[in-house]
């Protein structure tokens, strides 16, 4: 990577332009619960257990000063790394800004991650600490960590709601039931993270190995946070349904964090339950609801069998897949609100909006404009000093992270020396400033120099009645390769290649992009994050 002489003047513009400022998100905390203590910050559904978990601001701030002495009781030392691997719950959000209180930086994990990804991701952040459950989807998360601890810097097992194998912390009785914001206060002086210094470590999909852990800081989060907000115009009233987990950017970032800088409201619940997201919309009167499409069709699908009250609602904000304009419309006549399409990536958060000036429609055609602190482009796949209206994707800008964990050389080589971000996806133009993400670049297929659409359509197929879900892969992974789609059956007879391509000819999809083979299969292989692996496919299905 070459040195890039114009970065210094780009850091003082991001915090010229307010992208970057002297506050933290722990500040922003402290100052809700003073200027509106009762207002409700969070809600927290618990599915199993049939109820609703609330904190106004007054009580997140004093949890986030019990479980910082908690942690500094454990033995927590400024900069360590605290591993929290949980659901959607109400003790995920104290913990996010006892970490920053204490100087730790929290490392989210998904409770689907098992031993193997576990090890992994411990080892090389070096936690001290990880905080989970007895068990997820019947594997013994407890237990899993608790055995790794011989072989990790790991010294402490904190185990949430349920019983706490030999050796390991209950959480209830460590982080809740003693008043250490009574006993500790005084040892928090000094150690709030500031707002350069690395905060969190979110791991990435992982499509082809082990994960990499995206470094932030509050600033980097902050200025994609703050282009979301101001994108929608959200304020003080925002009250908003997130469906994502709060272990990944979307519910952590634009979720918690939005919703406590605003001093609005931030409603989820630890499980998929679609007509319980309703109830959530409707007993607190939700004004967005995010979510990845088939969620929103889900969901919109739950209040046509069963009407809630959603008059409340203005946004319909979705991301993690190509919107199409059957959902745009679905969403409009069931929710009365407008759909935007957001496309962006751990290392950067939201780096493209549809946005409020666009037409109700233009979500199905593009992700949108960048925000304010970000900048895009679309170089040639060949050569990237030639810019093209189809090609590698681009970006830079204020929200980009500090870098991959203890693999800052990887994070690196993927920089220009003009500080231009490989995305590693390929997008097209959208004519208005803006792109549409077709895919990604290492599985791209190519028909007489165009760039299939993969993204899209898989999604078309998707919805198709006898397809559940669908991936499109190149045998060989060679950009001529015969266009393979892969599904999984709804149930019953399976969809033949003449049905897949009718339907996407239905669909006004290129008949040149219409796959030349199906194969049928029970399941996609995936990765934590629920990304195809397409690596794998290609390995199943490789041709001569």
């Amino acid at each position: 990577m070459t040195a890039d002489p114009s970065a210094a003047d780009r850091l003082a513009e991001y915090r010229r332009r307010g992208w970057w400022r002297d506050e933290t998100f722990l500040d922003d905390l402290r100052r809700q619960a003073v200027e509106r203590p009762r207002k409700l910050a969070i809600a927290g559904r618990r599915l199993a257990e049939a109820r609703t978990d609330t904190l106004d601001y007054a009580e997140l701030s004093r949890l986030t000063d019990r479980f910082a002495g908690a942690l500094l009781e454990l033995g927590v030392e400024r900069g360590d790394v605290v591993a929290v691997q949980l659901p959607n719950r109400w003790e995920m959000v104290p913990l996010m800004f006892a970490c920053m209180a204490a100087g730790a930086v929290i490392c989210p994990i998904a409770p689907v991650c098992q031993e193997e990804e576990l090890r992994h991701r411990l080892a090389l952040t070096e936690a001290r600490v990880a905080i989970t459950l007895p068990e997820w989807e019947g594997y013994p998360l407890a237990e899993t960590l608790n055995g790794l601890r011989h072989e990790l810097p790991l010294e402490h097992v904190v185990v949430l709601d349920g019983h706490a194998p030999a050796g390991a912390v209950d959480f209830h009785d460590h982080f809740v039931a003693t008043h250490w914001e009574n006993r500790r206060m005084g040892d928090l002086d000094g150690r709030q993270l500031r707002p350069d210094e690395p905060f969190v470590v979110l791991f990435t999909s992982g499509t082809t190995g082990f994960s990499k852990g995206v470094v932030h800081s509050q600033n980097t989060v902050h200025s994609g946070v703050r282009g979301y907000v101001d994108t929608f115009l959200l304020h003080g009233g925002l009250v908003a349904a997130v469906t994502t987990p709060l272990v990944h950017y979307s519910g952590f970032g634009q979720g918690v964090l939005a919703g406590v800088m605003l001093g609005g409201t931030i409603a989820f619940q630890d499980g998929p339950d679609h007509a319980g997201l309703l109830d959530l919309v409707e007993r607190y009167g939700a004004t967005l609801i995010y979510g990845p499409p088939p969620t929103l069709s889900g969901v919109a699908a739950a209040q046509q069998a069963d009407p809630h009250d959603v008059s409340s609602l203005r946004h319909t904000v979705t991301g993690a897949a190509p919107v199409l304009q059957e959902l745009v419309d679905e969403l409009r006549d069931t929710f009365g609100a407008r759909t935007y399409s957001v496309w962006g990536m751990s290392e950067f958060g939201p780096v493209t909006i549809s946005r409020l000036d666009y037409n109700q429609d233009w979500a199905a055609h593009s992700h949108g404009r960048p925000i304010d602190s970000m900048e895009i482009r679309i170089d040639q796949c060949e050569d990237p000093t030639r810019r093209a209206p189809v090609g590698r994707l681009r970006v830079r800008g204020a929200s980009q992270a500090l870098g991959y964990y203890k693999q800052q050389d990887v994070f690196d080589a993927e920089l220009m020396g003009d500080g231009w971000f490989d995305t590693g996806d390929v997008a097209r133009e959208d004519g208005r400033g803006g792109i549409r993400v077709l895919g990604r670049a290492k599985d791209a297929i190519m028909r007489d120099g165009i760039v299939l659409p993969m993204a899209e359509l898989e999604s078309v197929i998707a919805a198709h009645p006898k397809v559940i879900e669908a991936a499109i892969v190149g045998p060989t992974g060679h950009v001529d390769d015969p266009i393979l789609a892969v599904v999984v059956p709804s149930g019953g007879t399976p969809p033949s290649l003449a049905e897949i391509r009718a339907h996407l000819r239905d669909a006004g999809q290129d008949a040149r992009f219409l796959p030349e083979r199906l194969e049928i299969t029970p399941a996609l292989p995936k990765t934590l994050t629920g990304k195809v692996r397409k690596v794998e496919l290609r390995q199943q299905y490789a041709t001569d």
